[in-house]
């Protein structure tokens, strides 16, 4: 697991499901382009582009995560909670799903304004729906 904008609610899901550590193998929280290319192997110069948000962030993300903890499955996520000039003003995320290195489900999540954590619940409640259905 990858995240970001999700700020580790994701991990906390999943570490809280009992037994979690017969399947959950860890994740990291990144939030600036040094860490997500130094921990992901997140391309620099498109990240910086874009703000360390987009498909093919969360992509590389998801990869990535998935072959650092020698993992079946990986989630990608990066995204706004809050509105900043960056997003004009808009709350997004994008998130991938991979599994084998290859992407079974990506897309882009677009949030009501609101709290910060309440987008962020949102976003990770989301993402678990769609894992749930691809298992």
């Amino acid at each position: 697991m990858a995240e970001s904008v999700t700020s580790g609610l994701l991990q906390f899901a999943l570490a809280s499901i009992e037994e979690a550590s017969n399947f959950f193998q860890g994740g990291f929280t990144v939030y600036n382009i040094g860490q997500k290319y130094k921990h992901l192997n997140v391309e620099p110069i498109h990240a910086e582009s874009v703000n360390c948000v987009s498909q093919q962030v969360s992509n590389q993300m998801a990869v990535s995560v998935q072959e650092k903890f020698c993992s079946d499955w990986g989630i990608g996520i990066t995204g706004y909670a809050t509105p900043v000039p960056e997003s004009d003003n808009k709350l997004f995320a994008y998130f991938a799903i991979s599994r084998g290195s290859k992407i079974l489900a990506k897309g882009k999540l677009n949030a009501r304004p609101g709290k910060p954590i309440e987008v962020q619940v949102y976003y990770t409640e989301v993402v678990l729906k769609k894992l749930a259905a691809l298992l």
